[in-house]
């Protein structure tokens, strides 16, 4: 197994990720994204780098002998006017400032671009741990009834119409009304914003309505920022008064799956996985 470079920024998904390294055996180097990356990384071989410090990250990759990186965690859009590159990010400095006028995809196939010219293999997180995608059918025991079919199909729709405006990754349908739209807020927000809405239009504890799909952008990158859910995901639909979660079969992370699996099922809502939509 060629040896593994994480580049980690925030949440759960790295941690995953080097756990997974440790318990296969696979050799592991973790660069921790200043600012980012969570404590839990701290007992892994690696180093700290800056956000721009692309010189410093490429060279301690290197010399702890990785052959592919894997790209992993929440990073926030910087304010480039705020980062301190090193030589090597300065001089990637101007094209990931005109990628990112482009939208969020751009800026991450220009940086997923910069480790490959320095020869690096990119490994999205589902190439690193085949068990992290969503498989097609049900993810637990909780089963859409015919009632949600339509609010199934609308809401990938929506979500894939909201990915090709490279706005977001989700999207919220109750009995055929689209609840909301994810932008920069994230996930966790949109069903903040939901929980908020009427129960008339979202349905109540005891008798859930709609679905929350996630899909990836038409042209993202899928070796870095697919969709992902985690426990949270799961306590958030629920608070909203939604019925159920839908996905791409193997284009939808789902992070701590056995703790997902097992609150879906007390909380009775349904995991779907359904065949990839073709671009």
């Amino acid at each position: 197994m060629r040896k593994l470079g994480l580049i980690a920024g925030g949440g759960s998904l790295p941690v995953e990720i080097a756990e997974h390294c440790q318990r296969f055996g696979r050799p592991l180097f973790v660069v921790r994204l200043k600012g980012f990356a969570g404590a839990g990384l701290e007992p892994y071989a690696g180093a700290e780098v800056g956000l721009a410090e692309l010189g410093k990250c490429f060279k301690a990759l290197r010399r702890a002998g990785c052959e592919a990186v894997c790209l992993a965690g929440q990073v926030n859009r910087p304010d480039f006017s705020s980062l301190m590159p090193d030589l090597r990010g300065l001089a990637a400095l101007p094209a990931a400032i005109a990628a990112a006028r482009k939208g969020d995809d751009a800026l991450l196939r220009m940086l997923v671009g910069e480790f490959e010219k320095e020869g690096f293999a990119v490994e999205g997180a589902h190439e690193v741990m085949d068990d992290l995608g969503l498989g097609e059918g049900l993810l637990g025991h909780v089963a859409p009834g015919p009632d949600h079919a339509a609010d199934i199909a609308k809401a990938l729709d929506v979500a894939r119409a909201v990915g090709r405006l490279d706005a977001g990754q989700a999207a919220v349908v109750c009995r055929g009304l689209v609840l909301a739209l994810e932008a920069a807020e994230g996930t966790d927000a949109l069903l903040a914003r939901v929980a908020e809405l009427p129960e008339a239009l979202r349905g109540r504890p005891g008798a859930p309505a709609g679905v929350l799909a996630k899909a990836p952008k038409p042209a993202q990158e899928t070796r870095v920022d697919l969709p992902t859910i985690g426990p949270a995901t799961v306590h958030a639909v629920a608070r909203a008064g939604l019925a159920g979660i839908v996905g791409e079969a193997g284009r939808l992370l789902v992070l701590d799956r056995d703790a997902v699996i097992t609150l879906a099922d007390e909380l009775g809502i349904f995991i779907l996985g359904v065949e990839p939509h073709a671009p």
